[in-house]
């Protein structure tokens, strides 16, 4: 009898002793950093033996990628063998700008703009919430953000540019059906005094080319481009990354770059059509950073190239991929280069945002490196 007394106490203090175990660990960890899967071994660009330039940092799927959860959740979860918290994704995402850690994706399935605010911690859309129906978003597709972070987005269905406050509210419509064919996308500068538009075209338009408007009063300023294969002429252009004094147009059916001064006259090309690196297979979207170099995101190759501000091909960044994973794309559409030099790639197969950090910056630094605490 006291053999059996004995041995049920050592149970119950085994128990007992582990459930105090699992909760002193959990104390340890008072937020599950939303989004940071850690390498076993760090993923840079290049590759060893080469010398770092990027490296791989985190992925956004979605709002539990950037909203903390309290350490209470995740133990609960982890005890009871609940399934993993909700977390609003996106359908089919296309372009992407930053600002200051805020993240805005314009999603052509849900006709919204999805934010992902890293340093806030916190996750909301808007562009469907207009009292109007003719306000509302139809189909967003390129978008920019000024340095106070406005939103300026191309709604391809309606065929006007949108311009929003960082928080969502709608500001003004520019353009409109009597000045695009098919407006696809728009870099805005970044004081915000002019939004360059690339109006695709198509196989019965004429009209190949940028139409540049005053961002604030929405006046037409000029145009420039026409369509053909010829200098400062377009094939269906994807779209226009500003440069510190350069203009840089996907020429997407001619598969090269054309650069341009910034009241739009011709000064060079580069790129053709081809499988090796500085050669394009399929270009869509294009951004800078503050040195001037260029990003050039590429959907055949499944990867982003780097130029320099004349066009030397400097390094390239990610691959093909049939399956979601760091770094590998499947349909990749939209690049957006922040503040601190992050670099975001939207990968529309994958329903993704990767994200890639300068290898000289410190994880904890820049707008992203502000962690949100958990409310």
């Amino acid at each position: 009898m006291m053999i059996r007394n004995v041995r049920s106490s050592g149970r119950n203090s085994l128990g007992w002793l582990l459930g105090f175990m699992v909760l002193v660990l959990a104390a340890c960890v008072q937020v599950t950093e939303p989004g940071e899967r850690r390498l076993a071994r760090e993923l840079v660009f290049p590759s060893p033996p080469d010398e770092p330039r990027f490296v791989y940092e985190r992925t956004i799927h979605g709002s539990a990628d950037v909203e903390p959860e309290l350490s209470s959740g995740a133990l609960q979860r982890l005890l009871t063998g609940d399934q993993p918290r909700t977390s609003i994704g996106m359908r089919k995402p296309y372009g992407v700008a930053v600002h200051e850690g805020r993240i805005f994706v314009s999603d052509t399935a849900s006709n919204e703009i999805k934010v992902f605010d890293v340093p806030e911690g916190r996750s909301f859309s808007f562009g469907q919430d207009e009292a109007s129906t003719d306000d509302r978003l139809k189909k967003a597709i390129g978008i920019s953000a000024d340095e106070a972070g406005n939103l300026f987005v191309a709604d391809a269905s309606s065929k006007f540019i949108m311009a929003y406050s960082r928080d969502g509210r709608l500001l003004r419509k520019i353009g409109g059906a009597k000045f695009f064919d098919r407006l696809a996308s728009l870099k805005v500068d970044k004081k915000g005094e002019r939004v360059y538009a690339v109006d695709i075209g198509g196989v019965s338009s004429e009209h190949h080319r940028v139409r540049v408007f005053n961002a604030k009063t929405g006046q037409h300023l000029f145009d420039f481009g026409s369509r053909g294969d010829g200098p400062g002429q377009f094939n269906l252009p994807r779209d226009v990354a500003i440069g510190k004094d350069k203009l840089y147009v996907v020429d997407g059916g001619n598969f090269r770059i054309q650069i341009f001064d910034m009241q739009g006259k011709f000064i060079q090309t580069f790129g053709a059509i081809g499988k090796q690196m500085g050669n394009f297979g399929r270009p869509k979207e294009a951004d800078t950073d503050k040195d001037g170099n260029l990003y050039v995101i590429d959907a055949a190759f499944g990867n982003f190239q780097i130029f320099n501000a004349d066009g030397q091909l400097l390094m390239f960044v990610g691959e093909r991929a049939d399956r979601d994973k760091p770094a590998g794309f499947g349909l990749p559409s939209g690049i957006a280069v922040d503040e601190d030099g992050r670099v975001y790639v939207v990968d529309q197969l994958f329903k993704k945002v990767d994200i890639f950090r300068p290898y000289k910056l410190g994880a904890g630094n820049g707008y992203l490196g502000k962690k949100a605490a958990a409310q």
